[in-house]
């Protein structure tokens, strides 16, 4: 999911996203500990777009106030 989309969703979109990539990514965590993935790096663009959706939240945030 680039930028562009994920400004696109309505705030209560992304609060539900983000809850939702954050359960994903916790479930891969505790599945390449008990057999590693194929693709390890899997893991590093989840945290990353976990990241992107956290700083639009708080961007809104901020030009809320």
């Amino acid at each position: 999911m680039k930028i562009a989309e994920i400004r696109e969703l309505s705030t209560q979109e992304l609060l539900e996203r983000v809850d939702a990539e954050v359960a994903a990514y916790a479930q891969k965590r505790i599945n390449h500990s008990i057999s590693p993935m194929e693709n390890p790096s899997q893991l590093k663009q989840q945290r990353k777009l976990i990241a992107r959706m956290k700083t639009e939240l708080r961007q809104r945030e901020l030009n809320n106030k």
